[in-house]
């Protein structure tokens, strides 16, 4: 339940407070019981306390993730994002919601050093933001990272196939598995990630047969995006979904076309102003009579 009253006089962040709890890292895990998981998980990418209020009411999961970088700075990848933006969009979203979990990714560089460094990376997000989780990329080799995470009381969430802070290293944002030995080392990567204790997984980017041999080798529920409808989960980054960018990645579904409406009532708006047929009495403030 919200724990804070706004002015609704001076705010347009007028949460209202829902009987009821946030999701939690045991349910979202127990979703998956014996390898099978009934109701998959719904998860979606939120940056700003408006889209959380707007997403939050059908999502099990909420991702701040750094792929604000290019959603909401512009920037060519996600390699330039900061910690300092993590912690305030993460804050952001969780003023705005109140039913889903709403987890932070680490942003690259700020965890890859050592568990130590991981740790203080991973407490401060927790601790600026409010959030229950945080997401970092790696295989077998953050696995150690995140039980040390895990075993200090601190939620993982894993990411195997495409990783795009690795974008440099892999020389684009192309599927991955496409060889034997590649598929062979995703789904071993998904394998140590779960044992180390992370809560989820979430698979990026891979042929579709090795998300379905993912999700059967963990235990933990796998969260796919441009992976494979067998996943436990999916995710997208919302703005994508709803047609926001002229661009669509070949594994999203536009669900609308946000951007074609945007412009039309903007249009509409320019043309108002030009004529000055607004503001209108409905618009101004008049002495009452």
């Amino acid at each position: 339940m919200s724990t804070f009253t706004i002015d609704s006089g001076t705010s347009r962040a007028t949460p209202s407070p829902v009987p009821g709890k946030r999701m939690t890292v045991p349910a979202i895990r127990a979703r998956k019981q014996g390898g099978v998981t009934a109701e998959p998980i719904v998860m979606l990418t939120a940056y700003t306390m408006r889209y959380a209020q707007l997403l939050d009411p059908q999502c099990d999961m909420l991702l701040v993730g750094d792929s604000l970088g290019q959603v909401i700075y512009g920037l060519p990848s996600t390699v330039p994002v900061s910690l300092e933006m993590m912690c305030a969009h993460g804050a952001a979203v969780v003023r705005g919601s109140w039913h889903s979990l709403v987890a932070v990714d680490m942003p690259f560089g700020s965890y890859e050093a050592s568990p130590e460094q991981a740790f203080a990376s991973a407490a401060r997000v927790m601790k600026e933001s409010g959030c229950a989780a945080v997401k970092l990329e790696g295989g077998e080799a953050m696995a150690p990272t995140i039980a040390f995470l895990s075993a200090r009381g601190i939620p993982v969430i894993g990411h195997v196939g495409l990783t795009p802070q690795a974008v440099n290293q892999l020389g684009g944002y192309g599927a991955r598995g496409k060889t034997e030995a590649e598929a062979e080392k995703i789904v071993g990567d998904a394998r140590a990630v779960a044992e180390a204790g992370a809560f989820c997984v979430v698979v990026e980017g891979v042929m579709e047969a090795i998300a379905d041999a993912v999700t059967k080798a963990i235990a933990v529920p796998t969260i796919g995006i441009g992976a494979s409808a067998n996943c436990d989960g999916q995710v997208l980054v919302t703005e994508d979904m709803l047609g926001l960018f002229e661009r669509t990645p070949r594994f999203v579904k536009r669900y609308d076309d946000l951007a074609t409406q945007i412009g039309a009532a903007v249009e509409i708006y320019a043309s108002e102003v030009r004529s000055r047929s607004f503001p209108t009495a409905d618009q101004t403030y008049r002495p009452k009579a």
